[in-house]
């Protein structure tokens, strides 16, 4: 197998909701041309935050990266697509699955998945302490 195989085209998930949409710039970008990996957490982080604030109808915090998997570089340019879904919904917290999708520059129109995650976000109080999830809001 040749080390310079192109990761597989994928299609976008239809079972998952499109939170954000990104395009990384130089300033984003390690020595390598590769956008930073801790960029490219963050983004993945308010993408997550999405659908728990639905749920949690005030504050909420991040309280778990449960996996968190970079499987293809993303690079300066790529237009980056976030989907999420919710997977758990607990007393004050929710769990989602983020998957993001990367349209290389030249090739538009053509998807490959850059990076997996599933984070925990827990409903929070005024003073940051947990407070059940509405029970109106699932």
């Amino acid at each position: 197998m040749s080390t310079n195989a192109s990761p597989p085209i994928v299609q976008l998930p239809t079972d998952q909701e499109l939170v954000l949409k990104v395009i990384p710039m130089p300033g984003d970008c390690n020595a390598n041309g590769d956008i930073f990996g801790g960029w490219v957490m963050a983004q993945v982080d308010l993408a997550g935050s999405v659908l728990p604030a639905r749920y949690t109808q005030g504050r909420m915090a991040t309280v778990a990266v449960n996996e968190f998997v970079f499987k293809q570089p993303v690079r300066v340019g790529d237009i980056l697509s976030f989907f999420s879904k919710v997977s758990r919904i607990g007393r004050t917290s929710i769990t989602v699955k983020v998957e993001v999708y990367a349209e290389r520059f030249r090739t538009q129109g053509q998807y490959i998945k850059v990076t997996e995650a599933s984070l925990t976000y827990v409903a929070i109080d005024d003073n940051g302490q947990p407070r059940e999830i509405p029970v109106r809001a699932i």
